[in-house]
């Protein structure tokens, strides 16, 4: 799913510089200058990170959505 996955097949992690922290966010965003607007990329967010991480892309216009992990998941597998 994305590079903050430990190699072990442990749960994801926190996205934000120096966390270790298990994620339970999904901050789903596209830069419109680089993707196309069906693309999403996505950075993932412990409890305590998520609100910074959502207001830095937010601020930018990059923000697309924010959902659980487990939301994210169940629509992966579904769709």
């Amino acid at each position: 799913m994305s590079d903050t996955t430990n190699a072990v097949n442990e749960a994801p992690v926190c996205s934000a510089k120096g966390c270790r922290t298990p994620a339970v966010w999904v901050l789903a965003w596209n830069n419109p200058t680089l993707h196309t607007p069906e693309r999403r990329k996505t950075w993932l967010a412990c409890e305590e990170h998520r609100e910074h991480l959502s207001q830095f892309l937010a601020v930018r216009g990059f923000l697309k959505d924010v959902v659980t992990l487990e939301q994210w998941e169940r629509s992966a597998a579904e769709g």
